[in-house]
């Protein structure tokens, strides 16, 4: 493996910690959180009390005021390889909770990150809906205005936190016809028209409360909008490029994870009379796979400088998170082959990393519009061309 060089002394402290912790608080449950179907509301409170939670907010507001991502790409590297990929730390502090803390007054901050850091409040963020995915601009759900408030209506789903949640950070149109005016809007659990639907059954991630959400006639007193409410599709769209690279440092987590799992498994599994990895395509699978890992590992680390300077693009984000995913996905079938028919079995942890992996290449936008993102900052967008 390649050596890494963006962490620093204090980085490698922090990791021997967290890793301390994800032992002996999440790795015990793990099992008993994917039969049950969502992880105990305990651990975000657990996290808080460890300070791994929303460590990028201001001391005033209960943070470490560390706004440093490689803290939180140690926690999820970590989660990654002694957790479980349905325990979503990462989309409370670094996906969801800078909506509030970069676009709400701090009358707002003061109201809700807090709690936030404790753990005692969860948060999610609404936007798919059941016929707009990947497409903002195709947001069906709408917020009407009044004096004092806001009535919301619509349904979002594949919700994430979506049963745990306490404050759910909501997008729905504001703007008529084609406009693209889109507000924020912070529905808090016990509003009046606010219920969740199923929890929805999937593929993988069997520990993640992934939900359906239906707003009928929701009351949001005008307090709990973040920011401009028409400006809530540019809040969302920079919002993005750091979520794609929290996707990316996920998936390459937990490809170096299914990497070293096999690597274990085919020096001690025999086939005629050998080591099935002392064979020549193993080994070269083997090989491979450990040199492109390494080259997409290097550049996941240097999107997280760039993050840290504030210098991290739309097209870079959707290029580390298009490639990281695609890479998790070929590793890990690679694997899974590797492991013969044990890797279908579910006693073998490779067959439910098959599962899990395999909606990266899907939510926080398809591979598809990734490269869509990236051909449009080419300059390859049919209406400026074609005018």
């Amino acid at each position: 493996m390649t050596p890494r060089t963006i962490f620093e002394p204090d980085h490698e402290i922090f990791r021997a910690a967290v890793r301390k912790f994800f032992r002996a608080e999440v790795t015990p449950h793990v099992d008993r959180w994917r039969h049950q179907g969502v992880v105990d509301r305990e651990i975000f409170l657990k996290a808080g009390e460890h300070g791994y939670l929303l460590m990028w907010a201001p001391e005033q507001y209960g943070g470490l005021g560390v706004d440093d991502m490689r803290y939180e790409q140690i926690v999820q590297e970590e989660n990654f390889r002694h957790g479980d990929p349905g325990l979503c730390l990462t989309l409370h502090s670094r996906v969801v909770a800078p909506y509030i803390g970069q676009h709400g007054t701090d009358a707002q901050k003061q109201r809700w990150l807090p709690a936030a850091v404790r753990g005692e409040k969860i948060l999610a963020v609404a936007m798919s809906e059941p016929a707009a995915g990947s497409d903002l601009a195709g947001m069906q759900a709408r917020a009407e205005e009044h004096d004092d408030h806001w009535v919301l209506s619509g349904s979002k789903t594949y919700i994430s936190n979506g049963l745990l949640a306490d404050l759910v950070v909501v997008a729905a149109r504001t703007g008529r016809g084609a406009d693209r005016a889109i507000g924020l809007f912070v529905v808090e659990e016990g509003m009046a028209g606010f219920r969740r639907g199923r929890k929805l059954d999937k593929l993988g991630l069997d520990a993640q409360d992934t939900a359906e959400m239906f707003f009928d006639g929701v009351v949001v007193p005008k307090h709990n909008v973040l920011g401009d409410p028409t400006h809530g599709f540019r809040y969302l769209t920079h919002a993005l490029a750091v979520e794609r690279l929290q996707i990316a440092i996920g998936a390459i987590a937990h490809a170096q994870v299914a990497f070293d799992v096999t690597l274990e498994f085919v020096k001690q599994r025999t086939a005629f009379g050998r080591p099935i990895g002392t064979f020549q395509d193993p080994r070269f699978r083997m090989a491979r796979m450990r040199a492109e890992l390494d080259v997409m590992q290097s550049h996941v680390d240097h999107c997280v400088m760039l993050a840290n300077a504030g210098a991290l693009s739309a097209e870079v984000a959707s290029g580390a998170k298009m490639l990281a995913t695609e890479l998790e996905g070929r590793v890990i079938d690679d694997c899974l082959q590797l492991h013969g028919g044990a890797g279908y079995m579910e006693e073998y942890r490779i067959s439910r990393m098959y599962r899990d992996a395999r909606v990266t290449r899907i939510f926080g936008g398809t591979s598809e519009i990734m490269a869509e993102i990236i051909g449009r900052r080419l300059g390859l967008d049919e209406r400026r061309l074609t005018r």
